[in-house]
């Protein structure tokens, strides 16, 4: 059985790391383990369990920030701002939906992976709502960058880098990061029975209007009838989503020009806040739509979207539905075949990346999983690894193999 060293200080994370870095151990790093299945199985001597890092630090409703442990779960960051109707407007997704086991995940989980839901068209990825760390490299050594305000940053802004840095070259203890007002209202205008084409021109049309809208999604027929929220699985047929969000009177407004808008592309329903939510929740967690073999996510120009699922489609059975506008293909398959060098010609042809999301961990250790990088950005990324961890301590082999 592999040991398992659990601090529950910065002294003792410290303390792990370099008596690690001394003796030639590495760690399989993990938070709330919710993302084990994220990236390739990690080539580790023990497990460093960041659990006993937990807890809000602090909060500042009227300055817009939180700082957090880093093991903090998203549950109790959720629950906290509730209390003043506030949000992470970066939207992190649950990704035990699509692993199985725990449930929602942590906070630094959500930032070292660089996660974001559908909204991310309007608001960014975590990383554009992270504002600062107090962390230990691989080397031993405490650093921190960045603060509690938004320009707090002189020199590197090394947030940026150990966001979607999936815990490779430093291990966080404490972050900090914006929050936001919750808004006060939530309605979803479903234009149905579009085919994939038709929903990347209509979702285009939304998005480019003046109508701010928050999110934009394609559920193609099998999809929507999987959905929870009864107006979706009971169209008959695909199902294409713009979500609007604000002050109620200005929801409204919105949503009634967005179907003036959008009435030429198909029949035109609409969602109010209850099952606005739980629609974008699914679509946020993503697994409820896809079934259990590999799941694949594309990321391409909105408009390339239909057609790449449908090369990808023509050479393999599977299930697409499409979020970010289009501009994010979930590609869940139906067999367990490797696929990755067809899928990723496709993807490249139109100039996207694909990133094999789940899978056995056999074929997470043969096929690589991030999109493989042209040969100097791949040395550069050695170099930064190589900089912060030298010695290879932290999460070996979990993005890149052997590194």
């Amino acid at each position: 059985m592999t040991e398992t060293l659990k601090p529950e200080t910065m002294e003792q994370l410290l303390g792990a790391i370099a008596w690690a870095a001394g003796d030639g151990q590495s760690f399989d790093v993990r938070g709330l383990s919710t993302k084990q299945g994220f990236g390739r199985p990690v080539e580790a001597t023990r497990v460093l369990d960041l659990g006993g890092l937990a807890g809000i630090t602090a909060y500042e409703p009227s300055e817009l920030y939180m700082t957090a442990l880093a093991a903090t779960s998203i549950a109790e960051i959720k629950a906290a701002l509730r209390q003043n109707n506030q949000q992470m407007s970066f939207e992190p997704p649950d990704m035990s939906v699509l692993y199985g086991g725990g449930e929602g995940g942590s906070i630094g989980g959500a930032i070292a992976c660089n996660l974001a839901g559908p909204r991310r068209i309007q608001a960014g990825a975590a990383r554009d709502h992270f504002l600062g760390f107090n962390a230990v490299s691989g080397r031993g050594e405490i650093f921190k960058s960045g603060g509690t305000v938004v320009k707090n940053v002189t020199g590197f802004d090394l947030s940026k880098l150990l966001a979607g840095s999936f815990g490779t070259l430093a291990v966080m203890h404490q972050v900090s990061f914006k929050v936001m007002p919750a808004a006060e209202k939530t309605r979803t205008v479903l234009v149905l029975g579009l085919d994939d084409a038709q929903a990347m021109t209509a979702m285009a049309a939304a998005l480019g209007s003046a109508n701010e809208v928050s999110g934009a999604a394609h559920l193609p027929a099998d999809a929507a009838a999987r959905s929870g929220v009864s107006y979706v699985s009971g169209a008959g047929g695909a199902v294409t989503a713009i979500r609007v969000e604000g002050p109620g009177p200005s929801v409204e407004h919105r949503c009634g020009a967005l179907t003036n808008m959008l009435k030429e592309f198909g029949a035109i329903e609409e969602l109010h806040s209850q099952n606005s939510s739980a629609l974008w929740r699914e679509i946020c967690d993503a697994g409820g739509f896809l079934d259990d073999g590999p799941v694949w996510r594309l990321s391409v120009a909105p408009m390339d979207g239909a057609g790449v699922a449908e090369t990808i489609l023509a050479e393999t059975e599977g299930r697409i539905f499409y979020d970010w506008g289009g501009g994010l293909v979930w590609l869940g398959l139906t067999n367990s075949d490797d696929n990755s060098k067809m899928i990723r010609k496709a993807v490249a042809a139109v100039g996207g990346h694909a990133t094999l999301i789940r899978a056995d961990a056999e074929m997470r250790t043969t096929t690589p999983v991030f999109e493989p990088q042209p040969g100097p950005l791949r040395d550069l990324t050695a170099r930064v690894k190589n900089s912060f961890d030298p010695k290879g301590v932290l999460n070996p082999g979990r993005m890149v193999e052997g590194v």
